[in-house]
């Protein structure tokens, strides 16, 4: 392998990364408001406790369908994910029904997913 060959390899892994964080950041700034918004008025309630939950499954299922390839196992962390967000909304609506209308494409989004991660299990 040559000098210039490791050097580019270096600022590929590097921008990969930069790539892949820096979305992962960005997504989060743009998506924190729900969550910020309960945190900033009702950090001790059960909203809050849901949507830390939400957080937790949300990280989850990427390492159990895509490393771990436990298709089965990622679709009941999914589902269960989605039923936290719906949980969370429906918590959130009595508080701050705007957090609760930010969570609906989110609730959208993992629904879709869902459908996906079933399909692809059913499919193998």
């Amino acid at each position: 392998m040559t000098k210039a060959h490791t050097i580019y390899g270096k600022l590929a892994l590097i921008l990969f990364l930069l790539l892949a964080v820096g979305g992962g950041l960005a997504i989060g700034f743009l998506t924190a408001p729900a969550g910020w918004r309960i945190f900033e008025h009702h950090r001790g309630g059960w909203p809050m406790k849901i949507w830390w939950a939400q957080l937790v499954l949300n990280f989850a299922w990427s390492p159990a369908f895509f490393a771990a390839h436990r298709i089965g196992v990622a679709l009941a962390v999914i589902l269960t994910l989605l039923a936290t967000i719906l949980a969370f909304i429906a918590t959130a609506w009595r508080q701050d029904r705007v957090a609760a209308w930010l969570f609906i494409p989110y609730a959208a989004w993992v629904a879709f997913a869902s459908a996906l991660n079933a399909a692809i299990l059913a499919l193998n």
